[in-house]
């Protein structure tokens, strides 16, 4: 249909809304409260247009085009509506900009500054709503700075089906809480960070353990250990000013050099030592009549959702710890004893794109290296120590970048150290939905058949459709798998299970769209376009190594010769894999 948009005639589809048919020929109305795919609820107001005939401005977010409808963005009415709603959102929002975490990526700060807004000329309307809630481990948040735009309401209900937080209240004492305002920490939050991600300021952010690695940096008693996750390699450029999606692992190397780590060494080296875990405690199952369909325990969201919502199937739970907690258990064991440090002098840091993550490592169950050295050293509780001390974020580690100066565009590339800096193809699709299927298949068929894999690439598990399924041939036994990133797309595949109506043998979960490289610690923004760019980079640095399959890793196979001995065996049982608990 034809519209007129400023005077020019364009041609757009039916149902279009006015503002994706601005959008499309180059007009940008700005919201608050709209983001596509998340949240269309209208209600901050900033994006109203004028449309001829009409008694009043219209929102553009919900409002459909007809037939020879006339609209202008840039009216004096639509301009000065638009500078009044800000204003009206400033008079209640902290000036502190500064010292907030979200100071020049803030869309409530940017869009003061687009529309000429250089004084607050409004008295605040509404109390105070009392602390920051810090009763995650994972997340902060803020009441003062949240401006009720509702989409982290959204992205919690309608993407993650989890419904930690919701608007509570009327008129001006309404506010985002949590059930009876106990704090995210104390209801079934699975700490998965999209709230933070989907955020238009400082209302949600990841607890910053920044300060807590650089007194460990700074500490000369501590070795300081780096372990970076696969989707840091395709994050941690964009959030230093690079395109989206650029790859850049040799330069993440390098810049974590010139932090101060003691030794960077790679996540991905332990998710080659989960497929060979999980790998054979598939075939275990398929062989021996064990618990299927097995579904994998890589995300720490997606854990903490079956503990609180389907806690009576965590029997299908593959019992194998994430990449994260098996590298923290083999640094502070094998790594130790080889090279004769003192595990309570070694730190580990994780880098990861998952506020989960945070919330994983201080899981109590998360202690086998203690545990392995007790006897050995006579331990004491009062030396207790957690398999992996610190997470941080893309987000953080780009701020630890920028406060030292460090110019990241312009570093060498560098190469992980060894042994726990070597790994494969495989590993590295960890960091896109369908990645660890396809990894636990590339082992699982050449182990199980004792066949070569004609073919690496399991196409039939990769993009972004929300649920996406396989049959596997494994030399006449044919295995049905499934993949699913979000959280609603898990509760799918987990009724199918409950109502033993679930065709699959192998089901992989991951918790955020887009998998791993669309974490709640990626950098902001992250939307649809900027996951593909960031998948394609991860199927390239796939493709471009050497060893592709997880079980090849030539220091995977030293550590099972030298040190676990087997998988699924006695030292793996206690370092590598654990059990999840109802909640």
């Amino acid at each position: 249909m034809k519209i007129i948009i400023n005077n020019n005639t364009v041609e757009v589809n039916k149902g279009t809304t006015i503002m994706d048919a601005c959008q499309s020929v180059g007009i940008n109305i700005p919201s608050l409260c709209y983001l596509k795919d998340v949240s269309s609820n209208a209600s901050c107001g900033v994006c109203v247009v004028e449309v001829k005939d009409a008694r009043s401005l219209l929102r553009s977010c919900i409002t459909p085009v007809f037939e020879g409808m006339e609209i202008t963005t840039n009216s004096q009415r639509v301009m000065e509506s638009r500078k009044v709603n800000v204003e009206l959102l400033m008079a209640n929002h902290p000036q502190d900009c500064l010292i907030c975490d979200r100071n020049q990526n803030c869309e409530l700060q940017q869009l003061t500054f687009d529309l000429g807004i250089d004084k607050k000329r409004f008295v605040r309307t509404r109390k105070e709503y009392g602390h920051e809630d810090e009763t995650s481990f994972s997340l902060i948040r803020d009441p003062e700075k949240c401006i009720l735009c509702g989409r982290c309401v959204a992205v919690c209900s309608e993407m993650q089906t989890v419904k930690a937080i919701d608007f509570s209240g009327r008129g001006l004492k309404t506010k985002i809480s949590t059930f009876f305002d106990l704090g995210l920490g104390m209801v079934a939050c699975t700490n998965c960070g999209q709230c933070a991600l989907v955020c238009p300021t400082g209302a949600i952010t990841e607890r910053s353990e920044i300060k807590e690695v650089w007194k460990a940096l700074h500490n000369p008693e501590k070795v300081v250990l780096v372990q970076t996750a696969p989707a840091i390699r395709i994050g941690i450029g964009e959030a230093m000013g690079m395109p989206n999606g650029s790859l850049v692992t040799g330069q993440m190397v390098a810049g974590l050099r010139r932090l101060g780590f003691d030794k960077v060494f790679d996540t991905n080296f332990t998710a080659d030592l989960t497929i060979i875990e999980e790998g054979n405690e598939l075939i275990n199952r398929i062989k021996n009549g064990g618990v299927l369909p097995m579904i994998t325990s890589c995300s720490p969201g997606w854990i903490k959702f079956i503990e609180h919502f389907f806690p009576q199937s965590l029997k299908h739970l593959s019992s194998c710890k994430s990449p994260q907690q098996m590298f923290g258990a083999i640094a502070k064991t094998y790594y130790a004893e080889k090279t004769g440090i003192d595990p309570r002098n070694i730190v580990v840091v994780s880098v990861m794109p998952c506020t989960a993550k945070k919330f994983e490592a201080r899981r109590p169950e998360m202690d086998g290296a203690f545990h392995y050295w007790k006897d050995k050293m006579n331990l004491t509780e009062e030396s207790y120590f957690y398999d992996v001390d610190t997470v941080l974020t893309t987000r953080e580690l780009a701020r630890m970048f920028k406060e030292t100066g460090v110019d990241f565009s312009h570093l060498p590339q560098e190469q992980f150290d060894s042994p726990l800096g070597t790994s494969t193809g495989a590993a590295v699709l960890f960091g896109a939905t369908g990645g660890v299927m396809e990894a636990a298949l590339r082992t699982a068929y050449e182990v199980f058949t004792g066949l070569t894999l004609p073919n690496l690439d399991f196409i039939a598990v990769r993009g972004m459709d929300g649920i996406k399924e396989a049959e596997i041939d494994l030399n006449g036994t044919k295995i049905k798998v499934a993949v699913a990133h979000t959280l609603k797309n898990a509760r799918i595949l987990m009724e199918q299970i409950e109502a033993g109506t679930s065709p699959y043998t192998f089901i992989e979960v991951m918790t955020c769209p887009g998998g791993c490289l669309g974490g709640g610690g990626q950098p902001i923004p992250t939307n649809a376009e900027i996951r593909k760019k960031r998948a394609e980079s991860i199927y390239l640095e796939d493709f471009n190594k050497v060893i592709r399959k997880s079980h090849e890793n030539p220091e995977i196979q030293y550590l099972y010769d030298h040190f676990l001995l087997e998988p699924l065996g006695d030292k793996s049982h206690h370092l590598l894999h654990t059990a999840y608990t109802e909640r």
